[in-house]
């Protein structure tokens, strides 16, 4: 059995979605919208997969926590391998994110931090449907370890290593690798409606907060 685009693009017309890169606003936003619109709050890293239906022979990026030695496999891994679990794990969320959203957002509007592929999005919703968020690369790498989510968790781990030192310096560069240049480019000539965060210092969430909600039509 096969779904076409069209049908599911039709099913996720409540759908908002914000992609980009990382530190550049993307679940902060999602969570004011969410909360200022009364939408379904879809945060990164949102559990749309449910339990027991993945195993590590289809889907063996999303169950490799499940397959990894520890943690210190975790993050020693080189940047390259970094990068493909990253892009792989994204692709095998793919059809587990399209069906939840479907089930979730028939009778109410939803707005999700997403990683789904531009590419897939663009045969999936309208232009005014997808936002992307975007910061420096810089940024984003430079002020990874300033989040309070899984940061403290991964530092743990870090300074448990046999060589801290060279530990965190590989960590890094596959932050580097996942957030370099050539990806930011790649997001910001998608053609889908693209705002950039260039000032980290000052509060800007509420004009930014404004620009998405006039772009995605929650206001005039």
């Amino acid at each position: 059995m096969e779904i076409t685009n069209k049908l599911i693009k039709h099913y996720l017309r409540n759908v908002l979605f914000i992609n980009g890169n990382s530190y550049a606003g993307k679940s902060t936003m999602v969570k004011m919208i969410a909360d200022k619109f009364n939408l379904i709050h879809c945060g990164e890293n949102y559990n749309c997969v449910p339990e027991g239906i993945t195993n590590p022979e289809k889907y063996p990026n999303l169950c490799y926590f499940q397959t990894m030695k520890d943690w210190q496999e975790f993050i020693n891994r080189t940047p390259e391998e970094y990068d493909n679990w990253i892009k792989a794990t994204s692709h095998e969320l793919i059809e587990f994110e399209i069906s939840y959203l479907i089930s979730i957002s028939h009778s109410q509007r939803t707005i999700v931090d997403t990683n789904i592929p531009v590419d897939i999005l663009r045969e999936i919703a309208d232009y005014n449907q997808v936002a992307i968020m975007l910061t420096h690369p810089s940024i984003s790498v430079g002020n990874f370890f300033n989040r309070n989510d899984d940061k403290p968790f991964f530092l743990e781990h870090i300074n448990k290593s046999k060589n801290p030192e060279k530990t965190m310096s590989n960590f890094l560069a596959c932050m580097e690798r996942v957030n370099n240049r050539q990806y930011y480019n790649e997001f910001k000539d998608t053609g889908f409606f693209t705002i950039e965060r260039k000032d980290t210092q000052t509060d800007t969430k509420q004009e930014t907060l404004e620009i998405l909600a006039k772009h995605f039509g929650l206001i005039d």
